[in-house]
Protein backbone atom coordinates (compact mmCIF):
# COMPACT_ATOMS: atom_id res chain seq x y z
CA UNK A 1 0.00 0.00 0.00
CA UNK A 2 1.16 3.48 -0.77
CA UNK A 3 1.97 5.56 1.98
CA UNK A 4 0.03 8.46 2.72
CA UNK A 5 1.03 11.92 3.36
CA UNK A 6 -0.69 12.01 6.56
CA UNK A 7 1.08 8.52 7.70
CA UNK A 8 3.97 10.71 6.37
CA UNK A 9 3.29 13.51 8.67
CA UNK A 10 2.70 11.19 11.65
CA UNK A 11 5.35 9.05 11.40
CA UNK A 12 8.06 12.09 11.36
CA UNK A 13 6.32 13.36 14.34
CA UNK A 14 6.02 10.26 15.92
CA UNK A 15 9.94 9.83 15.70
CA UNK A 16 11.10 13.29 16.74
CA UNK A 17 8.30 13.57 19.45
CA UNK A 18 7.91 11.43 22.93
CA UNK A 19 4.26 10.87 24.46
CA UNK A 20 4.94 13.83 26.90
CA UNK A 21 6.12 16.08 24.53
CA UNK A 22 3.36 15.18 22.45
CA UNK A 23 1.10 16.10 24.95
CA UNK A 24 2.12 19.59 25.69
CA UNK A 25 1.89 20.25 21.44
CA UNK A 26 -1.81 19.11 21.92
CA UNK A 27 -2.29 21.48 25.08
CA UNK A 28 -0.67 24.33 23.37
CA UNK A 29 -3.38 23.25 20.35
CA UNK A 30 -6.14 23.57 22.90
CA UNK A 31 -4.92 26.56 24.40
CA UNK A 32 -6.54 28.27 21.08
CA UNK A 33 -10.26 27.86 21.93
CA UNK A 34 -9.43 28.29 25.54
CA UNK A 35 -12.49 29.86 27.54
CA UNK A 36 -14.65 28.59 24.90
CA UNK A 37 -17.37 25.37 26.61
CA UNK A 38 -14.82 22.34 27.28
CA UNK A 39 -16.24 18.56 28.38
CA UNK A 40 -13.90 15.73 30.28
CA UNK A 41 -12.35 13.67 27.91
CA UNK A 42 -9.77 11.58 29.44
CA UNK A 43 -6.63 11.85 31.55
CA UNK A 44 -3.11 11.62 30.73
CA UNK A 45 0.27 12.24 32.92
CA UNK A 46 1.07 15.71 33.98
CA UNK A 47 3.61 17.77 32.16
CA UNK A 48 5.48 20.80 33.18
CA UNK A 49 2.74 23.77 31.63
CA UNK A 50 -0.08 21.95 32.66
CA UNK A 51 -2.65 23.86 35.33
CA UNK A 52 -2.68 22.88 38.91
CA UNK A 53 -6.47 23.14 38.67
CA UNK A 54 -6.79 20.27 35.65
CA UNK A 55 -4.97 17.78 38.14
CA UNK A 56 -6.92 14.61 39.61
CA UNK A 57 -5.94 13.90 42.93
CA UNK A 58 -8.37 10.97 43.59
CA UNK A 59 -6.93 9.21 40.37
CA UNK A 60 -3.61 10.57 41.37
CA UNK A 61 -3.59 8.92 44.50
CA UNK A 62 -4.49 5.28 42.72
CA UNK A 63 -2.00 5.82 39.92
CA UNK A 64 0.49 6.64 42.64
CA UNK A 65 1.90 9.59 39.67
CA UNK A 66 0.01 13.29 38.74
CA UNK A 67 -2.65 12.64 36.18
CA UNK A 68 -4.61 15.64 34.70
CA UNK A 69 -8.06 15.95 33.26
CA UNK A 70 -8.12 16.10 29.44
CA UNK A 71 -11.00 18.00 28.29
CA UNK A 72 -12.36 18.89 24.46
CA UNK A 73 -14.29 21.53 23.35
CA UNK A 74 -18.09 20.58 23.09
CA UNK A 75 -18.45 22.50 19.99
CA UNK A 76 -16.71 21.57 17.50
CA UNK A 77 -13.97 24.34 15.89
CA UNK A 78 -13.63 25.27 12.50
CA UNK A 79 -9.86 25.68 11.65
CA UNK A 80 -9.17 26.70 7.66
CA UNK A 81 -6.03 25.57 6.28
CA UNK A 82 -4.96 28.70 3.77
CA UNK A 83 -2.26 27.40 0.58
CA UNK A 84 -0.12 28.96 -0.96
CA UNK A 85 0.15 26.88 -3.74
CA UNK A 86 1.62 28.86 -6.42
CA UNK A 87 4.81 27.34 -8.39
CA UNK A 88 6.93 29.21 -5.68
CA UNK A 89 5.94 27.16 -3.13
CA UNK A 90 7.46 24.05 -5.66
CA UNK A 91 10.81 26.06 -5.42
CA UNK A 92 13.35 24.65 -2.85
CA UNK A 93 13.94 26.34 0.82
CA UNK A 94 16.99 26.43 2.77
CA UNK A 95 17.03 22.47 3.84
CA UNK A 96 16.93 21.70 0.17
CA UNK A 97 13.47 20.25 0.15
CA UNK A 98 10.66 21.80 -1.67
CA UNK A 99 8.42 24.00 0.28
CA UNK A 100 5.56 22.21 -0.91
CA UNK A 101 6.44 19.92 1.33
CA UNK A 102 7.52 21.92 4.35
CA UNK A 103 3.95 23.21 3.84
CA UNK A 104 2.37 19.86 3.66
CA UNK A 105 4.27 18.59 7.03
CA UNK A 106 2.83 21.90 8.89
CA UNK A 107 -0.31 21.42 7.68
CA UNK A 108 -0.64 17.99 8.09
CA UNK A 109 0.73 18.50 11.78
CA UNK A 110 -1.93 21.35 12.39
CA UNK A 111 -4.60 19.07 10.87
CA UNK A 112 -3.94 16.29 12.88
CA UNK A 113 -4.41 18.13 16.45
CA UNK A 114 -7.15 19.37 15.20
CA UNK A 115 -8.66 15.55 14.00
CA UNK A 116 -7.69 14.13 18.11
CA UNK A 117 -10.03 17.37 19.48
CA UNK A 118 -12.58 16.09 16.75
CA UNK A 119 -12.74 19.66 14.91
CA UNK A 120 -13.67 20.55 11.32
CA UNK A 121 -10.88 21.38 8.78
CA UNK A 122 -11.66 22.90 5.77
CA UNK A 123 -8.72 24.28 2.80
CA UNK A 124 -8.69 27.13 0.88
CA UNK A 125 -5.90 27.68 -1.22
CA UNK A 126 -4.77 30.04 -4.18
CA UNK A 127 -2.52 31.34 -6.70
CA UNK A 128 -2.57 33.87 -9.25
CA UNK A 129 -5.13 32.12 -11.50
CA UNK A 130 -7.43 32.19 -8.60
CA UNK A 131 -8.51 30.23 -5.44
CA UNK A 132 -10.47 27.13 -4.69
CA UNK A 133 -11.61 25.60 -1.58
CA UNK A 134 -12.57 21.99 0.06
CA UNK A 135 -15.27 22.05 2.94
CA UNK A 136 -15.40 21.94 7.04
CA UNK A 137 -15.17 18.13 7.89
CA UNK A 138 -13.58 16.18 10.52
CA UNK A 139 -11.47 13.03 9.94
CA UNK A 140 -8.65 11.72 9.00
CA UNK A 141 -9.30 10.62 5.62
CA UNK A 142 -10.51 13.95 5.06
CA UNK A 143 -6.95 15.65 6.13
CA UNK A 144 -5.64 13.13 3.54
CA UNK A 145 -8.22 14.60 0.79
CA UNK A 146 -6.50 18.24 2.19
CA UNK A 147 -3.43 17.50 2.17
CA UNK A 148 -3.02 15.69 -1.56
CA UNK A 149 -5.46 18.59 -2.93
CA UNK A 150 -2.14 21.29 -1.71
CA UNK A 151 0.34 18.48 -2.97
CA UNK A 152 -1.15 18.31 -6.60
CA UNK A 153 -1.80 21.48 -6.76
CA UNK A 154 1.23 23.33 -6.09
CA UNK A 155 3.98 22.79 -9.38
CA UNK A 156 6.69 24.17 -11.17
CA UNK A 157 4.68 24.65 -14.48
CA UNK A 158 1.70 25.81 -12.49
CA UNK A 159 0.38 29.98 -12.03
CA UNK A 160 2.81 32.00 -9.53
CA UNK A 161 1.90 32.64 -6.01
CA UNK A 162 -0.51 35.27 -5.45
CA UNK A 163 -0.67 36.04 -1.27
CA UNK A 164 -2.75 38.93 -1.58
CA UNK A 165 -5.19 37.10 -3.74
CA UNK A 166 -4.88 34.23 -1.55
CA UNK A 167 -6.34 36.49 1.25
CA UNK A 168 -8.90 38.52 -0.84
CA UNK A 169 -10.38 35.12 -1.86
CA UNK A 170 -10.72 33.86 1.83
CA UNK A 171 -11.66 37.09 2.80
CA UNK A 172 -15.00 37.09 -0.11
CA UNK A 173 -15.86 33.30 0.76
CA UNK A 174 -15.22 32.62 4.58
CA UNK A 175 -18.78 33.81 6.33
CA UNK A 176 -18.09 31.73 9.34
CA UNK A 177 -15.63 33.26 12.15
CA UNK A 178 -12.67 30.10 12.19
CA UNK A 179 -9.28 29.58 13.26
CA UNK A 180 -6.93 30.85 9.62
CA UNK A 181 -3.75 28.69 9.66
CA UNK A 182 -2.08 30.40 6.71
CA UNK A 183 1.65 29.06 4.94
CA UNK A 184 3.03 31.16 2.36
CA UNK A 185 5.74 31.88 0.62
CA UNK A 186 8.40 34.22 1.44
CA UNK A 187 6.78 37.73 0.17
CA UNK A 188 6.47 41.28 1.10
CA UNK A 189 3.70 42.42 2.40
CA UNK A 190 2.35 45.57 0.97
CA UNK A 191 -0.67 47.86 1.64
CA UNK A 192 -2.91 45.99 0.19
CA UNK A 193 -1.66 42.68 2.08
CA UNK A 194 -1.99 44.88 5.55
CA UNK A 195 -5.37 45.72 4.78
CA UNK A 196 -6.92 42.31 3.73
CA UNK A 197 -4.91 41.15 6.96
CA UNK A 198 -7.12 43.72 9.02
CA UNK A 199 -10.35 42.82 7.61
CA UNK A 200 -9.76 39.37 8.32
CA UNK A 201 -8.81 39.46 11.58
CA UNK A 202 -11.96 41.43 12.83
CA UNK A 203 -13.72 38.35 12.42
CA UNK A 204 -11.02 35.21 12.40
CA UNK A 205 -8.23 34.57 14.30
CA UNK A 206 -4.83 34.10 12.25
CA UNK A 207 -1.55 31.98 13.01
CA UNK A 208 0.91 32.39 9.92
CA UNK A 209 3.81 30.46 9.19
CA UNK A 210 6.40 31.39 5.88
CA UNK A 211 8.31 28.61 4.29
CA UNK A 212 11.61 30.48 3.95
CA UNK A 213 13.50 30.78 0.76
CA UNK A 214 16.67 29.02 -0.49
CA UNK A 215 19.92 30.89 0.28
CA UNK A 216 20.72 31.97 -3.54
CA UNK A 217 24.33 32.29 -2.14
CA UNK A 218 25.08 28.75 -1.45
CA UNK A 219 26.69 26.32 -3.71
CA UNK A 220 24.61 23.89 -6.18
CA UNK A 221 24.74 20.44 -7.00
CA UNK A 222 22.52 20.66 -9.83
CA UNK A 223 23.72 21.88 -12.97
CA UNK A 224 21.52 24.12 -15.08
CA UNK A 225 21.61 24.59 -19.24
CA UNK A 226 24.99 23.73 -20.56
CA UNK A 227 26.24 22.30 -17.41
CA UNK A 228 26.10 26.20 -15.97
CA UNK A 229 26.24 25.70 -12.59
CA UNK A 230 23.03 28.06 -11.82
CA UNK A 231 19.79 28.30 -10.07
CA UNK A 232 16.54 29.18 -11.30
CA UNK A 233 14.19 31.58 -10.03
CA UNK A 234 10.83 30.12 -10.33
CA UNK A 235 8.55 32.84 -10.38
CA UNK A 236 10.20 34.33 -13.54
CA UNK A 237 12.23 31.03 -15.31
CA UNK A 238 15.52 33.14 -14.98
CA UNK A 239 18.82 31.56 -14.10
CA UNK A 240 21.03 32.75 -11.83
CA UNK A 241 24.73 31.92 -13.07
CA UNK A 242 27.65 30.67 -10.65
CA UNK A 243 29.51 33.62 -11.78
CA UNK A 244 26.69 36.45 -10.57
CA UNK A 245 26.11 34.18 -7.38
CA UNK A 246 30.17 34.42 -6.45
CA UNK A 247 30.04 38.17 -6.69
CA UNK A 248 30.77 39.39 -3.15
CA UNK A 249 29.04 42.62 -3.78
CA UNK A 250 25.82 41.33 -5.28
CA UNK A 251 25.92 38.79 -2.58
CA UNK A 252 26.54 41.50 0.18
CA UNK A 253 23.16 43.01 -1.16
CA UNK A 254 21.38 39.95 -1.69
CA UNK A 255 21.95 38.97 2.39
CA UNK A 256 20.71 42.68 3.36
CA UNK A 257 17.74 42.47 1.49
CA UNK A 258 16.75 39.22 2.34
CA UNK A 259 17.00 40.22 6.11
CA UNK A 260 15.12 43.64 5.65
CA UNK A 261 11.99 41.34 4.04
CA UNK A 262 12.24 39.11 7.09
CA UNK A 263 12.41 41.75 9.13
CA UNK A 264 9.38 44.09 7.58
CA UNK A 265 7.47 41.04 7.26
CA UNK A 266 8.08 40.22 11.26
CA UNK A 267 7.22 43.56 12.37
CA UNK A 268 4.19 43.98 9.64
CA UNK A 269 2.48 40.48 11.35
CA UNK A 270 3.48 41.69 15.05
CA UNK A 271 1.71 45.33 14.37
CA UNK A 272 -1.63 43.08 13.00
CA UNK A 273 -1.12 41.07 16.38
CA UNK A 274 -1.11 37.95 14.18
CA UNK A 275 1.20 34.89 15.73
CA UNK A 276 4.57 34.43 13.09
CA UNK A 277 6.85 31.64 12.77
CA UNK A 278 9.58 30.80 10.05
CA UNK A 279 10.39 27.19 9.17
CA UNK A 280 12.90 26.14 6.23
CA UNK A 281 13.02 22.35 6.67
CA UNK A 282 10.53 19.88 7.67
CA UNK A 283 12.34 19.02 10.83
CA UNK A 284 11.86 22.03 12.21
CA UNK A 285 8.34 22.38 11.66
CA UNK A 286 7.12 20.57 15.16
CA UNK A 287 9.13 23.46 17.25
CA UNK A 288 7.81 26.35 14.99
CA UNK A 289 4.27 25.10 15.48
CA UNK A 290 5.17 24.75 19.55
CA UNK A 291 6.67 28.27 18.89
CA UNK A 292 3.53 29.65 16.38
CA UNK A 293 0.56 28.17 18.95
CA UNK A 294 2.63 29.32 22.48
CA UNK A 295 2.81 33.26 20.87
CA UNK A 296 -0.75 33.21 20.00
CA UNK A 297 -1.71 31.69 23.36
CA UNK A 298 0.24 34.42 24.76
CA UNK A 299 -1.17 37.34 23.26
CA UNK A 300 -4.37 36.48 23.86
Amino acid sequence: MTETLLTRVKSSMFVHLHRRTRGLLDGEYASVFKGRSLDFEDLRTYVAGDEVRDIDWKATARQGSTLVKRYVAVRKQLVLLVADTGRNMAAVTRSGESKRDVAIMAFGVMGYLASRHADLVGLARADADGGSSLPLLAGEPHLERLLQEVYRGTRLDGPASDTDGLLRYVADSSGRRMLLFVVADEAPIGPETRDLLRRLRVQHEILWLTVEDADLTSPVTDPGPGGDDAMVDVASDAWLPESLRRDRRLTDQYRRAAEQLRENTTAALRSLGIAHQRVGATADVVPAMFALLESHRRAR
